[in-house]
Protein backbone atom coordinates (compact mmCIF):
# COMPACT_ATOMS: atom_id res chain seq x y z
CA UNK A 1 0.00 0.00 0.00
CA UNK A 2 0.89 3.12 -0.71
CA UNK A 3 2.59 5.21 2.48
CA UNK A 4 0.50 8.16 3.81
CA UNK A 5 2.13 11.54 3.64
CA UNK A 6 2.58 13.45 6.30
CA UNK A 7 1.06 15.59 8.57
CA UNK A 8 0.10 19.00 8.55
CA UNK A 9 -0.67 21.32 11.75
CA UNK A 10 -4.30 22.59 10.47
CA UNK A 11 -5.86 19.88 10.53
CA UNK A 12 -6.07 16.03 12.58
CA UNK A 13 -5.39 13.39 9.96
CA UNK A 14 -7.44 10.19 10.31
CA UNK A 15 -7.87 6.90 8.45
CA UNK A 16 -11.05 5.10 8.49
CA UNK A 17 -11.15 1.54 9.39
CA UNK A 18 -13.04 -1.61 9.67
CA UNK A 19 -12.44 -5.25 11.09
CA UNK A 20 -15.80 -6.78 9.86
CA UNK A 21 -17.57 -4.13 10.23
CA UNK A 22 -16.22 -3.20 13.77
CA UNK A 23 -15.44 0.00 12.46
CA UNK A 24 -12.34 2.84 13.66
CA UNK A 25 -11.20 6.19 13.43
CA UNK A 26 -7.64 5.68 13.48
CA UNK A 27 -5.23 8.70 14.49
CA UNK A 28 -1.74 8.67 14.21
CA UNK A 29 -0.53 10.24 17.72
CA UNK A 30 3.75 10.08 16.62
CA UNK A 31 3.93 12.85 13.63
CA UNK A 32 0.84 14.73 15.35
CA UNK A 33 0.10 16.58 18.21
CA UNK A 34 -3.60 14.69 19.58
CA UNK A 35 -5.32 15.99 23.02
CA UNK A 36 -9.06 14.60 22.70
CA UNK A 37 -11.72 15.27 25.78
CA UNK A 38 -14.71 12.88 25.68
CA UNK A 39 -16.75 15.63 24.06
CA UNK A 40 -14.72 15.28 21.07
CA UNK A 41 -14.13 11.64 21.33
CA UNK A 42 -18.13 11.54 21.25
CA UNK A 43 -18.17 14.61 18.18
CA UNK A 44 -15.57 12.35 16.17
CA UNK A 45 -17.50 9.49 16.91
CA UNK A 46 -21.41 10.59 15.88
CA UNK A 47 -22.67 8.54 13.10
CA UNK A 48 -24.87 12.24 11.76
CA UNK A 49 -22.89 14.88 12.79
CA UNK A 50 -19.35 13.42 12.88
CA UNK A 51 -16.83 10.86 10.98
CA UNK A 52 -18.23 8.08 12.68
CA UNK A 53 -17.26 5.26 14.35
CA UNK A 54 -17.21 2.32 17.13
CA UNK A 55 -14.16 3.11 18.72
CA UNK A 56 -11.33 5.65 18.29
CA UNK A 57 -7.80 4.17 18.33
CA UNK A 58 -4.96 6.17 18.73
CA UNK A 59 -1.15 5.18 18.04
CA UNK A 60 1.47 6.58 20.09
CA UNK A 61 5.47 6.40 21.26
CA UNK A 62 6.03 3.41 23.53
CA UNK A 63 7.13 4.13 27.05
CA UNK A 64 8.66 0.34 27.08
CA UNK A 65 11.77 -0.50 25.11
CA UNK A 66 10.30 -3.76 24.42
CA UNK A 67 7.10 -2.30 22.21
CA UNK A 68 6.82 -1.00 19.06
CA UNK A 69 4.19 1.21 19.93
CA UNK A 70 1.36 2.23 22.17
CA UNK A 71 -1.78 1.52 21.52
CA UNK A 72 -5.27 3.57 23.13
CA UNK A 73 -8.74 2.47 22.75
CA UNK A 74 -11.80 4.90 23.49
CA UNK A 75 -15.43 4.12 23.05
CA UNK A 76 -18.00 6.37 21.61
CA UNK A 77 -18.98 7.21 24.72
CA UNK A 78 -15.42 8.93 24.99
CA UNK A 79 -14.59 6.35 27.97
CA UNK A 80 -10.72 5.28 27.29
CA UNK A 81 -10.98 1.20 27.55
CA UNK A 82 -8.22 -1.45 27.82
CA UNK A 83 -8.54 -4.01 24.88
CA UNK A 84 -10.07 -4.02 21.56
CA UNK A 85 -8.82 -7.19 19.46
CA UNK A 86 -10.51 -6.20 16.03
CA UNK A 87 -8.89 -3.05 16.27
CA UNK A 88 -5.74 -4.31 17.63
CA UNK A 89 -5.40 -5.62 13.55
CA UNK A 90 -6.58 -2.53 12.32
CA UNK A 91 -3.89 -1.07 14.80
CA UNK A 92 -1.05 -3.55 12.89
CA UNK A 93 -2.23 -2.92 9.30
CA UNK A 94 -2.43 0.96 9.76
CA UNK A 95 1.36 1.50 11.35
CA UNK A 96 2.69 -0.72 8.23
CA UNK A 97 0.62 1.81 5.78
CA UNK A 98 1.33 4.76 7.57
CA UNK A 99 5.17 3.64 7.22
CA UNK A 100 5.80 3.97 11.07
CA UNK A 101 6.97 0.11 10.95
CA UNK A 102 8.05 -2.24 8.23
CA UNK A 103 8.19 -5.40 10.76
CA UNK A 104 5.68 -8.29 10.12
CA UNK A 105 5.52 -8.59 13.41
CA UNK A 106 5.16 -5.90 16.19
CA UNK A 107 4.82 -5.96 19.78
CA UNK A 108 2.21 -3.11 21.24
CA UNK A 109 1.65 -2.05 24.96
CA UNK A 110 -1.80 -1.52 26.03
CA UNK A 111 -3.32 -0.38 29.71
CA UNK A 112 -4.12 -3.97 29.84
CA UNK A 113 -0.21 -5.35 29.36
CA UNK A 114 1.66 -6.04 25.71
CA UNK A 115 0.07 -7.28 22.66
CA UNK A 116 1.94 -9.12 19.57
CA UNK A 117 0.22 -8.59 16.23
CA UNK A 118 1.26 -10.41 13.05
CA UNK A 119 0.94 -9.05 9.33
CA UNK A 120 -0.03 -12.26 7.23
CA UNK A 121 -1.50 -12.07 3.35
CA UNK A 122 -4.54 -10.52 2.05
CA UNK A 123 -4.47 -8.00 5.33
CA UNK A 124 -5.53 -10.57 7.68
CA UNK A 125 -3.52 -9.88 11.32
CA UNK A 126 -2.59 -12.96 13.48
CA UNK A 127 -3.39 -11.16 16.87
CA UNK A 128 -1.70 -12.61 20.39
CA UNK A 129 -4.58 -11.57 22.82
CA UNK A 130 -2.67 -12.99 25.65
CA UNK A 131 -4.33 -15.78 28.22
CA UNK A 132 -7.51 -15.35 29.78
CA UNK A 133 -8.07 -14.53 33.40
CA UNK A 134 -10.54 -16.23 35.49
CA UNK A 135 -10.37 -14.84 38.53
CA UNK A 136 -13.31 -12.41 39.52
CA UNK A 137 -11.37 -9.70 41.28
CA UNK A 138 -9.11 -9.59 37.60
CA UNK A 139 -12.36 -9.28 35.50
CA UNK A 140 -13.74 -7.59 37.59
CA UNK A 141 -16.78 -8.97 38.94
CA UNK A 142 -18.81 -9.19 42.26
CA UNK A 143 -18.47 -13.13 42.96
CA UNK A 144 -17.37 -14.94 46.28
CA UNK A 145 -15.18 -17.15 44.02
CA UNK A 146 -14.60 -18.43 40.55
CA UNK A 147 -16.39 -20.77 38.75
CA UNK A 148 -17.23 -21.45 34.82
CA UNK A 149 -20.66 -20.32 35.63
CA UNK A 150 -21.93 -17.79 37.27
CA UNK A 151 -25.74 -16.55 38.21
CA UNK A 152 -26.65 -13.25 37.64
CA UNK A 153 -30.03 -11.65 38.32
CA UNK A 154 -31.61 -9.13 35.83
CA UNK A 155 -34.84 -8.05 36.12
CA UNK A 156 -36.10 -10.62 38.19
CA UNK A 157 -34.98 -13.54 36.05
CA UNK A 158 -31.67 -15.46 36.89
CA UNK A 159 -29.20 -15.92 34.08
CA UNK A 160 -26.41 -18.52 33.66
CA UNK A 161 -23.28 -16.92 31.84
CA UNK A 162 -19.87 -17.32 31.89
CA UNK A 163 -17.13 -14.16 32.53
CA UNK A 164 -13.81 -13.55 32.63
CA UNK A 165 -11.12 -10.91 31.19
CA UNK A 166 -9.66 -10.80 27.60
CA UNK A 167 -7.79 -7.58 28.90
CA UNK A 168 -11.24 -6.45 29.57
CA UNK A 169 -13.92 -7.71 31.09
CA UNK A 170 -16.72 -9.82 29.30
CA UNK A 171 -20.16 -11.56 29.99
CA UNK A 172 -21.15 -14.75 27.74
CA UNK A 173 -24.02 -16.42 27.61
CA UNK A 174 -25.66 -19.24 25.61
CA UNK A 175 -28.51 -18.80 23.55
CA UNK A 176 -30.13 -21.35 21.34
CA UNK A 177 -30.29 -18.76 18.13
CA UNK A 178 -28.41 -15.38 18.04
CA UNK A 179 -31.37 -14.07 15.49
CA UNK A 180 -33.61 -14.52 18.28
CA UNK A 181 -31.18 -13.25 21.25
CA UNK A 182 -32.49 -10.32 23.31
CA UNK A 183 -29.03 -8.65 22.57
CA UNK A 184 -30.53 -4.67 22.95
CA UNK A 185 -32.89 -5.51 25.91
CA UNK A 186 -30.19 -7.38 28.11
CA UNK A 187 -27.01 -5.84 26.65
CA UNK A 188 -27.14 -2.95 28.58
CA UNK A 189 -29.01 -4.16 31.42
CA UNK A 190 -25.67 -6.63 31.97
CA UNK A 191 -23.39 -4.05 30.87
CA UNK A 192 -24.15 -1.92 33.22
CA UNK A 193 -25.02 -4.20 35.92
CA UNK A 194 -23.48 -3.72 39.66
CA UNK A 195 -21.97 -6.80 39.72
CA UNK A 196 -19.34 -5.54 37.12
CA UNK A 197 -18.08 -2.53 38.32
CA UNK A 198 -16.06 -1.35 35.22
CA UNK A 199 -18.95 -2.52 33.14
CA UNK A 200 -18.94 -5.36 30.78
CA UNK A 201 -18.86 -6.41 26.63
CA UNK A 202 -21.58 -9.16 26.15
CA UNK A 203 -21.67 -11.96 24.04
CA UNK A 204 -24.98 -14.17 22.82
CA UNK A 205 -23.40 -17.15 22.03
CA UNK A 206 -25.01 -20.16 19.55
CA UNK A 207 -22.92 -23.04 19.76
CA UNK A 208 -23.39 -24.88 16.18
CA UNK A 209 -21.02 -27.95 16.40
CA UNK A 210 -17.81 -28.29 18.30
CA UNK A 211 -15.75 -26.24 15.97
CA UNK A 212 -18.15 -23.49 15.26
CA UNK A 213 -20.19 -20.63 16.85
CA UNK A 214 -22.62 -17.82 15.80
CA UNK A 215 -22.29 -14.52 18.27
CA UNK A 216 -23.62 -11.26 18.75
CA UNK A 217 -21.98 -8.82 20.97
CA UNK A 218 -23.30 -5.46 23.03
CA UNK A 219 -19.87 -3.73 23.52
CA UNK A 220 -19.24 -1.63 26.53
CA UNK A 221 -19.59 2.14 25.91
CA UNK A 222 -20.77 1.49 22.39
CA UNK A 223 -23.93 -1.17 21.90
CA UNK A 224 -24.55 -3.37 19.38
CA UNK A 225 -21.69 -3.76 16.74
CA UNK A 226 -21.11 -6.11 13.90
CA UNK A 227 -18.17 -7.55 15.48
CA UNK A 228 -16.13 -7.75 18.72
CA UNK A 229 -13.01 -9.61 18.87
CA UNK A 230 -12.22 -9.71 22.38
CA UNK A 231 -15.45 -11.32 22.80
CA UNK A 232 -14.94 -13.55 20.55
CA UNK A 233 -11.98 -15.28 22.13
CA UNK A 234 -13.97 -14.92 25.79
CA UNK A 235 -16.96 -16.71 23.84
CA UNK A 236 -14.59 -19.55 22.60
CA UNK A 237 -12.44 -19.87 26.03
CA UNK A 238 -16.43 -20.17 27.61
CA UNK A 239 -17.17 -22.97 25.29
CA UNK A 240 -14.21 -25.23 25.77
CA UNK A 241 -14.12 -24.06 29.69
CA UNK A 242 -17.71 -25.87 29.43
CA UNK A 243 -16.41 -28.90 27.48
CA UNK A 244 -18.74 -27.72 24.59
CA UNK A 245 -16.06 -26.66 21.88
CA UNK A 246 -12.48 -27.68 20.40
CA UNK A 247 -9.43 -25.50 20.79
CA UNK A 248 -9.93 -24.16 17.33
CA UNK A 249 -13.28 -22.42 16.57
CA UNK A 250 -14.90 -20.58 13.64
CA UNK A 251 -16.86 -17.69 14.74
CA UNK A 252 -19.33 -15.77 13.19
CA UNK A 253 -20.51 -12.33 13.32
CA UNK A 254 -22.90 -10.54 11.74
CA UNK A 255 -20.02 -8.63 9.93
CA UNK A 256 -18.02 -11.80 9.15
CA UNK A 257 -15.53 -14.79 10.58
CA UNK A 258 -12.64 -14.84 12.83
CA UNK A 259 -11.05 -17.79 13.65
CA UNK A 260 -10.05 -18.27 17.21
CA UNK A 261 -7.78 -20.83 18.94
CA UNK A 262 -7.08 -21.70 22.64
CA UNK A 263 -4.95 -24.58 23.76
CA UNK A 264 -5.91 -24.58 27.42
CA UNK A 265 -5.27 -22.64 30.93
CA UNK A 266 -2.15 -20.34 30.82
CA UNK A 267 -2.07 -20.44 27.16
CA UNK A 268 -2.83 -17.19 24.88
CA UNK A 269 -5.74 -17.07 22.92
CA UNK A 270 -4.85 -16.50 18.93
CA UNK A 271 -7.37 -14.74 16.95
CA UNK A 272 -6.68 -14.24 12.85
CA UNK A 273 -8.76 -11.92 11.08
CA UNK A 274 -9.51 -9.17 7.86
CA UNK A 275 -8.78 -6.03 8.05
CA UNK A 276 -10.15 -3.20 5.12
CA UNK A 277 -9.00 0.43 4.89
CA UNK A 278 -12.28 2.54 4.20
CA UNK A 279 -11.06 5.96 3.67
CA UNK A 280 -8.46 8.56 4.49
CA UNK A 281 -9.66 11.79 5.56
CA UNK A 282 -9.11 15.12 7.79
CA UNK A 283 -10.60 16.67 10.71
CA UNK A 284 -10.33 20.44 11.58
CA UNK A 285 -7.98 20.44 14.32
CA UNK A 286 -9.70 23.23 16.18
CA UNK A 287 -12.56 20.39 16.48
CA UNK A 288 -10.34 18.65 18.61
CA UNK A 289 -7.53 21.29 20.06
CA UNK A 290 -8.20 21.85 23.82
Amino acid sequence: MEALQPHSDSVLHFTKMQGLGNDFVVLDGIRQTIHLSPEQIRAIADRHFGIGCDQILLVEKPESPDCDFRYRIFNADGSEVTQCGNGARCFAVFVRRAGLSDKAIIQVETRAGQMQLQILENDEVLVNMGAPRFAPEQIPLRAAEEGPEYLLEVDHDTLRMAALSMGNPHAVLRVPDVREAPVTQLGPKIENHPDFPERCNVGFMEICDRTHIRLRVWERGAGETLACGSNACAAVVAGIRWGELDEQVAVDLPGGRLSIQWAGPGQAVMMTGPVRVVFDGTWPSRQTAQ
